[in-house]
């Protein structure tokens, strides 16, 4: 993902805020806050003749060193292009890259209703590892997110 991306990305993003169920955030966020609450690397795009079909980027989770390791996932694919394996190509090339960055585990806040997402996520051998419930409000109602990780096989095991 390159910051000339921004234009296709956000509008992406705004698909994910409409539908209510992908994310607490309301508004897209200028590419400046939104690049300064991301991880500089493991940003990505999927893209077809110049047209960005989904993307994936990594947060980080605490600005304390000690979880310095651990990512917060962000998947979104475009309205027209989901259900085509689009977000299992993110999510898979995600875990290589957040491997070559050092992480050893990323993570993933799902809302319960987002069955699309808990497949997906499941999918690609992330697990279940619990919920928060009423952990934030969205539209003036409290909101669960179900909680995903996916624990590196190659880094962080010694």
């Amino acid at each position: 993902m390159k910051a000339s991306d921004w234009g296709q990305v956000s509008q992406i993003y705004a698909e994910g805020i409409a539908t209510g169920f992908a994310t607490f955030e309301q508004e897209i966020p200028t590419y400046e806050n939104w690049n300064q609450a991301h991880l500089t690397q493991c940003r990505l795009v999927a893209e077809e003749s110049n047209n960005i079909l989904g993307w994936a980027a990594l947060s980080p989770v605490s600005s304390r060193c000690v979880y310095g390791g651990i990512g917060e996932v962000s998947v979104y694919i475009g309205a027209e292009n989901q259900g085509k394996g689009i977000g299992k190509l993110l999510l898979e090339r995600l875990i290589i890259e957040s491997e070559d960055a050092g992480l050893w585990t990323i993570q993933s806040g799902i809302f319960p209703e987002n069955k699309a997402s808990i497949h997906l996520h499941e999918k690609v051998g992330f697990r279940y590892i619990g919920k928060r419930e009423r952990v934030g409000k969205l539209h003036g109602q409290w909101k669960d997110n179900l909680l995903f990780e996916r624990r590196s096989n190659k880094v962080g095991i010694d």
